[in-house]
């Protein structure tokens, strides 16, 4: 019983997590785009699709330092405390931002996001969690499981959105800030306690010195990290940008964008189910394939109608997840040597940037035409296909380590 609160609490904090994460997507488009005059869009007489690029950056923000930093400070001051902190806190943080929407107050609506961020980028220590207390086949299901509730986060947040901001454009948060402190209850009730001592230096030095982004230092990493990072662009400007493409193309409300992010997150969360079989093609050239595929669904939403770009929308999710499934097995076989959570942390950190990079560069992008920003992503993400399908040909060029034989 102990171990199926541990992974029903696991997968519904992870859940919970990126609904979070995901539920002002089909909110944020139509505020910011309306010629509401409001205090919120109109922050500092600056243009409403910059103030909306920023907001969209800012929660980016904080993941990616949370997913660098939380799994270490876990590792040292223990799982179960650092997670409930971090969940209770992500609540707190859904509540600021309705304070801030009802204030119309910009600043404080990129306080909350920021800190929301932060502290939802507590994957990490989910993971750790299952690994550790869970062995054998039972593991790897649970982590499996575990990366398909963080999936359907993605669906569950902008439907959240779509069916209930008519009631209010509040209350998508005030039910997401009272689920995540149900899910901190639950947790709470089926963790058992940890017994940690006093331990030496404080929470910050221990995330300063042992952060993911230290991988950086061994030239592989650094190779998986420039590509994955340009395709992470190209996956982030499609996130972030499809749901305004789809206001100004066809002046969709937040209900039919939440509908379009259904499908696509639909599809993505079945791919998903059949991603990891194995193949006979190596695996960076299959994962270079995929990229492909997903970089020609972000172009043709950005050069199509709006027909085409509502069925690239949706297939989108078939190629995604099928790299996601690649490149992260690929990874966690090449590089095991330097640590599965910091691997797996170096991957979601550098979506996180990704997203960052992107919110900044599109909010700028917008200003000439929504569709640019599509369209430089897909580019981003061809490119970054084309570099791994080179990566994987070279490898295959490199000759075969030669057997030291000890002559006596």
């Amino acid at each position: 019983m102990k171990t199926v609160l541990l992974i029903a609490s696991a997968c519904l904090l992870g859940l919970l997590s990126t609904t979070g994460a995901s539920l002002p997507y089909p909110i944020l488009p139509p505020l910011f785009a309306a010629d509401s005059g409001n205090a919120l869009t109109n922050f500092l007489g600056l243009p409403p699709k910059l103030l909306f690029g920023i907001a969209l950056m800012i929660n980016p923000v904080g993941l990616l330092l949370g997913s660098a930093m939380l799994g270490p400070v876990s590792d040292r001051f223990g799982r179960r405390r650092v997670l409930l902190i971090t969940a209770i806190g992500a609540a707190v943080g859904h509540a600021l931002t309705a304070a801030a929407l009802v204030a119309q107050s910009y600043p404080l609506f990129l306080l909350a996001r920021f800190v929301t961020g932060l502290l939802e980028g507590n994957g990490s220590i989910m993971r750790a969690m299952l690994a550790e207390r869970l062995t054998g086949g039972l593991r790897n299901h649970a982590l499996s499981w575990l990366n398909g509730a963080f999936h359907l986060g993605w669906l569950v947040g902008p439907l959240l959105a779509g069916f209930t901001v008519a009631a209010g454009i509040t209350l998508p948060f005030y039910i997401a800030a009272g689920a995540l402190l149900l899910g901190a209850g639950l947790a709470a009730l089926a963790l058992e306690r940890e017994h940690i001592g006093k331990q030496p230096g404080s929470w910050w030095a221990v995330a300063r010195e042992r952060h993911a982004l230290t991988l950086l230092r061994h030239l592989p990493l650094r190779t998986l990290f420039t590509v994955h990072f340009a395709y992470a662009c190209g996956v982030a400007a499609f996130y972030e940008f499809f749901p305004l493409w789809l206001v100004d193309i066809g002046g969709y409300d937040t209900r039919r964008i939440a509908l379009g992010n259904m499908g696509m997150c639909a599809l993505m969360t079945f791919a998903a189910l059949f991603a990891g079989r194995a193949s006979r093609l190596e695996p960076r050239r299959r994962a270079g394939i995929q990229a492909a595929f997903a970089a020609t669904a972000i172009l043709a939403v950005g050069v199509g109608n709006l027909w085409v770009g509502l069925a690239a929308i949706v297939l989108f999710g078939l190629p995604h997840a099928y790299y996601n499934a690649t490149l992260q097995g690929w990874s966690a076989d090449r590089f095991a040597e330097h640590g599965q959570g910091a691997v797996m942390g170096l991957l979601s950190t550098t979506f996180c940037l990704a997203n960052i990079v992107m919110a900044l560069a599109g909010g700028l992008l917008t200003l000439i035409d929504t569709r640019l920003v599509l369209i430089v992503g897909g580019l981003l993400a061809a490119w970054a296909a084309l570099a791994l399908n080179r990566w994987s040909r070279d490898a295959r060029r490199e000759p075969a380590p030669v057997p030291i034989v000890e002559v006596k």
